[in-house]
């Protein structure tokens, strides 16, 4: 990663101090896991585009694959919880209602 702002490689920032740097280690024969060690040692492990995957960097690793399945968990077991069933209006006779007739009278008036 570019150190001057750590959002994109050394390549694309065009930072031509670390590109003729790396160059010179290449030429004097480092091999890539020297030059990155070089780099981690001098910058810290957040100049490298990826985390390494041991300890605590496991998780960043793992994590979007648990959340990716406990997402898909949760739709499976959504899509498979049965509907609850609409419970049906129970018809009452007209004469069981209070004040039926009043009510009928007022909507036969608004039609």
């Amino acid at each position: 990663m570019a150190t001057c702002c750590w959002t994109g490689t050394v390549y694309d920032h065009g930072n031509k101090e670390m590109e003729i740097e790396i160059a010179s280690m290449v030429n004097n024969g480092k091999s890539k896991p020297e030059i990155l060690s070089y780099f981690t040692d001098k910058y810290g492990e957040r100049v490298l585009s990826t985390p390494v995957v041991e300890g605590f960097n496991i998780f960043a690793w793992l994590a979007p694959f648990f959340i990716s399945l406990m997402g898909l968990g949760i739709i499976i077991t959504y899509m498979k919880t049965g509907k609850k069933e609409i419970s049906t209006i129970k018809n009452y006779s007209n004469k069981k209602i209070k004040y039926n007739d009043d009510i009928e009278r007022e909507l036969k008036e608004f039609d």
